[in-house]
């Protein structure tokens, strides 16, 4: 008789519309989202931190060496030697302020299965790490060459890059590229042959690892200032380049709002990322 009676209380047909007879379980997980190809902070020429910046004020001033300065003439016997210096100049990084508020009202923290606080200050720390290959991606548009591909990027474009570099002596090191330049990468039957294969990461991972000695670094496309930026290549010198400068590290100041019931957090950041040498960097762009 008893187990009739659940019968008919768990069936449908009885059941009122919209309402769960059966208690409906909901996983207490939640699934992160994806983490992005970000640009790791060892392709800059150096990073400084707050501790080496705290008695720069507003802004901070690199001096470089001016290349080619200082020219070796023939003297005649008995004649005046030339005067000649080393010229310099600088290079200015000025802190700017990147942020984001964080609020939460008091029954979204009570009524939640997870710790909405803390998952939020996450999101932000990935948020701030996005918006630092940002930086560096406006950066390297100031490159002083530009090779124009067409609507892939071929191996002319690559050792062009290269030979821009070279001829300013310095050593190409490395290859940043958006994932329609990537894609392009894993077409191109060359890095298949013995003598010029990236390695076995190409088959391992879909990634070509290294191409004519450069080490490929893919970056996100929604970590990008733009999305046209994916159809974009930077062939770079990483000891010559560019550097990152950080006045104040990742920052969060806690806050309440009593008049809203409300709790939350400030998130901020001072930063700024420069080209050092133009020449350092030769920008290939494909359509």
């Amino acid at each position: 008789m008893t187990f009739n009676r659940i019968q008919e209380y768990l069936s449908t047909g009885d059941g009122v519309p919209g309402t769960l007879l059966i208690p409906k379980l909901i996983l207490p997980v939640m699934i992160d989202e994806v983490d992005k190809n970000l640009l790791d902070r060892s392709l800059a020429v150096w990073t400084m931190g707050p501790g080496q910046l705290s008695n720069h004020g507003g802004s901070f001033n690199v001096n470089l060496e001016t290349e080619n300065t200082g020219k070796v003439r023939e003297v005649g016997e008995g004649a005046e030697i030339p005067l000649d210096t080393q010229n310099y100049e600088t290079v200015t990084f000025t802190f700017n302020k990147y942020g984001i508020s964080i609020r939460l009202t008091r029954e979204m923290m009570e009524d939640s299965q997870f710790e909405l606080f803390q998952r939020n200050i996450r999101m932000a720390a990935r948020r701030f790490a996005e918006n630092e290959t940002k930086l560096v991606l406006i950066a390297l548009d100031g490159a002083n060459t530009t090779v124009s591909g067409g609507a892939a990027i071929t191996v002319a474009n690559i050792t062009k890059a290269m030979q821009n570099l070279e001829d300013q002596d310095y050593v190409p090191t490395d290859i940043i590229v958006g994932t329609e330049v990537l894609n392009d990468l894993r077409n191109i039957d060359t890095f298949s042959e013995s003598d010029k294969w990236g390695g076995v990461t190409a088959n391992q991972t879909g990634m070509i690892g290294r191409v004519y000695g450069l080490n490929v670094h893919r970056f996100s496309p929604n970590a990008a200032p733009a999305t046209t930026y994916k159809l974009n290549a930077y062939v770079l010198d990483r000891s010559q380049a560019y550097g990152i400068a950080i006045k104040r590290d990742l920052s969060v100041d806690n806050f309440t709002l009593p008049s809203y019931d409300m709790e939350g957090a400030a998130v901020t950041q001072r930063i700024d990322v420069k080209l050092l040498r133009a020449k350092a960097v030769s920008k290939i762009t494909t359509s």
